[in-house]
């Protein structure tokens, strides 16, 4: 069969609620509410060809594919596996409006590659692993009931442990007194012992640059396996991360608020991180196997932001990466996406083997289905370019 040419490509906007969820003291976080309904919205790209062959990816809001009307007249008539040339093209178009889409469209042209060659993606990519192991990557601490409290968050890391989970990630609290933080950290640990991997992510929430070595230096004292985010300079700024590596010990991971290859390089060779991060959803199925590999060069790990079907098919393909974000969690709410998106898939607490693994689906292109019953019947708006 010939190559297949994109013909259109589809947009399906769609929301949906979450029991049990709210937002934190300034309206961003989500967390556990109790007796509340949270309203969420998500898309589902689909690109079409003259073949019988669609490529799909499940994103965020409408936002995160905002630029698609500036490139859609490069992409109409393109051959669809051509991926790296359709990468590189409109990664230099999109060059001053943060490349927003490009991770969309390059996913679902991976998903188009795997079902022309019938085949999952970590298949093409040279994959080789068929299960993943996770962390449990929690909510942001909440003043309800749930994660209140360093006691809590204590708890649910060891129902985490008996789960078979090999690691815990905190995010803590959004305005929190730095000792709070300390005393989570140190709560943690104590309650979990030293056999199970410990990180903690602020989410950029720590107001300095002091509290933010604080947090560090209670983190050596805990041994955590890595520092994430800390504080208030958004996650880019590599001389501040530079300054934090050389006053703590714990390594930093950084990255996750950069895209593309370059910039993500760059935080490396100024010592501004220990690990990189990558996330399909910003760079593409093309953007972060690229990092993988360069981050290889360099002798270090690479850890891959979120959870979904397409991030399983990477990590199934990189040899020097750790684990799987298995998140949002919490010991009484929902997980933080929708539940029934796919078909025979799920990402939720429960979702573990007893060694703390997931599999890595084994269907062609991305490995798994979207289930369109459910898209269909929450769509709010369709949105079709030709």
């Amino acid at each position: 069969m010939d190559a297949p040419i994109i013909t259109s490509l589809e947009i399906h906007q769609y929301e949906y609620s979450l029991k049990d969820l709210g937002k934190d003291y300034n309206g961003f976080n989500l967390v556990y509410t109790p007796g509340n309904s949270q309203k969420m919205g998500g898309c589902v790209i689909r690109i079409l060809t003259d073949k019988d062959i669609t490529g799909e990816y499940a994103t965020g809001g409408i936002a995160d594919l905002s630029t698609i009307p500036m490139f859609w007249h490069y992409l109409k008539g393109k051959p669809a596996l051509q991926r790296e040339r359709i990468y590189d093209d409109v990664k230099r178009a999109l060059r001053q409006v943060a490349r927003m889409g490009l991770a969309q469209v390059d996913t679902a042209l991976w998903d188009i590659a795997g079902k022309y060659y019938n085949a999952p993606v970590h298949e093409l990519l040279g994959g080789y692993k068929t299960s993943l192991p996770c962390y449990a990557s929690t909510y942001h601490g909440d003043e309800n009931g749930g994660l209140d409290c360093p006691e809590a968050y204590a708890d649910f890391a060891v129902r985490c442990k008996e789960i078979g989970y090999p690691a815990f990630k905190i995010h803590g609290w959004g305005n929190a007194t730095v000792k709070k933080e300390i005393a989570n950290i140190h709560a943690v640990r104590e309650a979990v012992g030293t056999d199970m991997d410990l990180m903690i992510d602020p989410a950029c929430e720590l107001t300095t640059f002091g509290d933010a070595l604080k947090v560090g230096w209670a983190c050596d004292e805990a041994k955590f396996f890595w520092y994430e985010d800390p504080f208030r300079d958004g996650g880019i700024s590599q001389f501040a991360h530079r300054k934090l590596r050389q006053l703590i010990k714990t390594p930093l991971l950084q990255t996750e608020h950069v895209r593309s290859l370059e910039p993500h390089i760059d935080f490396v060779i100024a010592e501004a991180t220990d690990f990189v991060r990558g996330d399909v959803g910003y760079d593409g199925i093309t953007g972060v196997m690229k990092l993988a590999h360069a981050a290889e060069s360099l002798g270090i790990d690479i850890e891959f932001h979120g959870a979904n079907p397409a991030i399983r098919q990477c990590m199934a393909s990189v040899r020097n990466t750790n684990y799987y974000e298995m998140g949002l969690v919490h010991p009484s709410a929902p997980i933080s996406h929708a539940p029934d998106l796919y078909l025979d898939y799920d990402d939720s607490l429960e979702a573990v083997d007893s060694n703390g693994h997931i599999p890595v689906p084994k269907g062609p292109g991305i490995g798994v289905e979207i289930n369109w019953d459910w898209v269909n019947a929450n769509r709010t708006n369709l949105i079709v370019y030709e």
